[in-house]
């Protein structure tokens, strides 16, 4: 069984800019893409888990998020990046999910799909229901970064982020998982 690297998607990997819909706001945040090929090369698949309310809110269509997700998927392959699967949550916070996060539903899913080992696996995200999804999961480790919503989460939340490892971007998450493995 291998292990993954499970994804928040804005504020994480990209820019976070408030419900985005166009393709050609996309914008990776400094050290990311570094820090993904790192993850990829030593071994990690790398997963995708996002909600986008958005589309339960009627802003915009799954058709927005999958176009946005296409521009995400080539700038990563052009730095030599590939996601494993993407998996998008679209309905709104008060409406019946399967998948939203704090939901550790997707990782059970790909689990089940590529024969993970959740218990070797980590989460990265910027908001307090990513780290709960990994924790919901029985990941080995959530991982906070200050970026996007995260060093705010990481001011409020108290002593709810203890079991937590808080870094300053996914370049410092890729060093501390791969410092981790070592250990």
């Amino acid at each position: 069984m291998s292990a993954a690297v499970f994804l928040d998607r804005d504020g994480t990997i990209i820019k976070e800019k408030e419900y985005l819909r166009d393709p050609a706001q996309v914008e990776l945040l400094p050290g990311a893409l570094a820090g993904l090929k790192r993850l990829g090369e030593a071994g990690f698949r790398l997963v995708l888990v996002t909600n986008q309310s958005g589309v339960g809110r009627g802003y915009f269509t799954l058709e927005d998020v999958e176009q946005v997700h296409a521009r995400l998927v080539l700038e990563l392959a052009q730095g030599g990046v590939r996601l494993e699967k993407i998996y998008v949550a679209p309905e709104a916070p008060d409406q019946p999910s399967r998948g939203r996060k704090p939901s550790p539903q997707f990782l059970f899913d790909a689990r089940d799909e590529f024969g993970l080992d959740l218990a070797r696996s980590y989460v990265i995200g910027d908001k307090l229901l990513d780290l709960e999804c990994g924790w919901n999961a029985g990941v080995k480790r959530s991982i906070l970064v200050r970026t996007g919503y995260g060093a705010e989460v990481e001011r409020t939340a108290g002593d709810k982020l203890a079991r937590a490892v808080a870094v300053n971007d996914l370049a410092a998450a890729a060093d501390w998982i791969l410092a981790d493995m070592k250990a």
